[in-house]
């Protein structure tokens, strides 16, 4: 399938810079994606738009402030965004980490990360390095928690702020690993979560730490040339439970954002959905069979984008384009502090 399919055009004045005053006060473009019909209402509403009963699942991720400074030996500027810890210990650790600085870095090179002595241990094809670290895990954590900045998207266009520690984090979050947040779990708020449960909807959490991969351009004009980023996830039991007593008994399943959806939709592909943890590279694209998820709670994607092409997945590219449209037509805010979208469960 051709990747231009997923292209539209977008005012940059609709990128949302900053998240709104509250959490729950973004706007929420309803799909129907039997029909095509678009509704229009408010985050808040969420509760009595789905389905009586339905089964959410969210992402509990938590994002780390992985964006490091870091300096080489003669002072030149050197940008690490760490991705995940590969191996470490009580002296030592090793992090796969994107590296940027104004002429390339080699293995053995020496970095300065806030007065830790790090080295470049290999370099990877698309940007990637494995970092050495001179200091323990839990050590090395802590200094990256003190020193490091919040990775906000590169579509944001401003330094991070001191807000972005705390609304670019879920007010679930509760596993460290992330670069990026699960962006539809953004809207959720205390008070939201209770109203589900009031409304007879029931809430479960699953983990998946994004990873750059999300904000990477599909390469090549055939979304059969792009190669998907693997990022890890993990399943508990009880999740895995809740989902397949949601199936017996007819419930719907609604993942909260796109992570959750490629974490359940990961797992099951490998057999019978339990409690299961490890790396997913799965590329949703349209054709694909959904085995677990019914609908999706998610915000609006990048053009040209993995996310695009897992929503047109679910819902039906040209009904997906058309209620974009419509959202750019009616000013909605995109990408990860923008508005949201439903897109409603099919009727069985």
């Amino acid at each position: 399938m051709r990747t231009d399919l997923f292209d539209f055009a977008l005012p940059d004045e609709l990128v949302a810079a900053h998240p709104p005053a509250e959490r729950d006060g973004g706007r929420l473009l309803v799909l129907d994606p039997g029909s095509g019909a678009v509704s229009h209402a408010a985050v808040r509403d969420l509760p009595a738009l789905l389905p009586p009963g339905c089964l959410l699942v969210a992402n509990d991720t938590r994002v780390i402030p992985a964006r490091l400074r870091g300096r080489r030996p003669t002072g030149g500027a050197v940008e690490v965004l760490l991705v995940r810890q590969i191996d470490g210990g009580e002296a030592a650790c090793a992090w796969l980490a994107l590296v940027h600085a104004n002429k390339p870095l080699r293995p053995g090179a020496a970095i300065d990360l806030h007065g830790v002595a790090a080295r470049v241990r290999e370099r990877g094809e698309r940007g990637e390095a494995v970092i050495d670290i001179p200091m323990g895990a839990a050590d090395f954590r802590r200094h990256v928690a003190a020193c490091g900045e919040v990775p906000l998207p590169p579509y944001i266009r401003r330094a991070p702020e001191t807000a972005d520690r705390e609304r670019y984090q879920t007010v679930f979050a509760r596993d460290d690993g992330s670069v990026a947040a699960p962006t539809a779990g953004l809207h959720f708020t205390e008070e939201l979560i209770a109203r589900l449960g009031a409304s007879g909807h029931e809430l479960r959490f699953l983990t998946l730490h994004v990873g750059p991969g999300t904000f990477r351009p599909i390469a090549g004009d055939d979304l059969g040339d792009h190669v998907m980023d693997a990022e890890r996830y993990a399943i508990p039991a009880g999740t895995a439970a809740a989902i397949r007593e949601a199936k017996r008994d007819g419930r719907l399943v609604v993942a909260i954002g796109t992570t959750s959806a490629r974490a359940l939709e990961g797992a099951a592909a490998r057999g019978a959905l339990d409690a299961a943890e490890g790396l997913t590279d799965l590329f949703i694209v349209p054709g694909f069979e959904f085995r677990v998820v019914d609908g999706l709670v998610t915000n609006f994607h990048l053009p040209r984008s993995t996310l695009l092409c897992l929503v047109s997945a679910l819902a039906g590219r040209e009904r997906v384009l058309a209620a974009y449209a419509e959202a750019v037509a009616r000013r909605y805010r995109f990408y990860s502090y923008g508005d949201a979208m439903l897109i409603l469960p099919r009727a069985r």
